[in-house]
């Protein structure tokens, strides 16, 4: 059972997942719950994606993830997992096919800490974007962004590399990928101007298959994003 359109509070819940399958409980805007269907993608997974109503949630998802947070995966034997980061590595161990962790322990720490670096780059996104919807002055917020930018564009001119975990896309690259995917909504794009390796980086994703299987059109995104803003989110919108 796959559905697009979200489930909220006082909806049936879904039936067992599928042997054979993993379900994901996502939301079809969500970066956070994106990192997971682009991993569940790229490794080409049988799953089933149920998007849930954020603002309404139905009893039967809170039963499963006490903290309401998508993405949640469910498998067939009932196992709850969650937390975007977990569900990705989760998944790249279950699913052998097409590793997107390297090999090594060291390997595998070094992207973790990158991510953990990252994760104090997200604020910033939704930061800015707030502050200018009420009026403020943002440059400073923006002068920090860059500085962040700076810092990754730094990291893939010492790697050498196209990608920030060598010449192929590697799971750290999906972990930061929702964000970057979202700068023309939150209007950063200009934040890249002094970053060509990053900047190359963002067109190289770009073009990635699993990248565009996870998409949505700027529009559809600005649409969505118009309605989150004004507060009443339409997480249907564009169906």
């Amino acid at each position: 059972m796959s559905t697009e359109k979200c489930f909220a509070n006082g909806s049936a819940a879904p039936g067992p997942v599928p042997k054979g399958h993993i379900r994901i409980y996502s939301m079809r805007f969500c970066p956070f719950a994106q990192r997971t269907r682009l991993v569940l993608n790229a490794k080409g997974i049988k799953h089933d994606t149920i998007n849930i109503n954020l603002k309404d949630k139905p009893d039967w998802f809170i039963e499963k993830n006490p903290l309401g947070l998508v993405p949640t995966l469910e498998t067939p034997a009932g196992e709850v997992i969650y937390e975007s980061p977990i569900t990705c590595e989760y998944l790249d161990e279950v699913y052998p096919e097409k590793k997107l962790l390297p090999s090594s322990a060291f390997g595998k720490a070094q992207q973790k800490m990158m991510l953990e670096h990252f994760s104090k780059v997200v604020p910033y996104f939704y930061k800015i974007s707030t502050g200018r919807n009420n009026g403020d002055d943002v440059s400073g917020l923006e002068a920090e962004l860059k500085q962040k930018f700076a810092k990754l564009n730094e990291d893939l001119v010492n790697k050498k590399t196209k990608f920030f975990g060598g010449d192929s896309i590697t799971m750290i690259d999906y972990m930061m990928w929702p964000f970057f995917e979202r700068l023309d909504i939150f209007e950063l794009k200009h934040c890249l101007d002094n970053v060509p390796e990053l900047k190359t980086w963002t067109e190289c994703m770009s073009e990635d298959p699993t990248v565009k299987a996870t998409r949505h059109s700027v529009d559809t995104y600005r649409g969505f994003y118009k309605t989150y803003i004004e507060g009443k989110p339409n997480y249907d919108y564009g169906l």
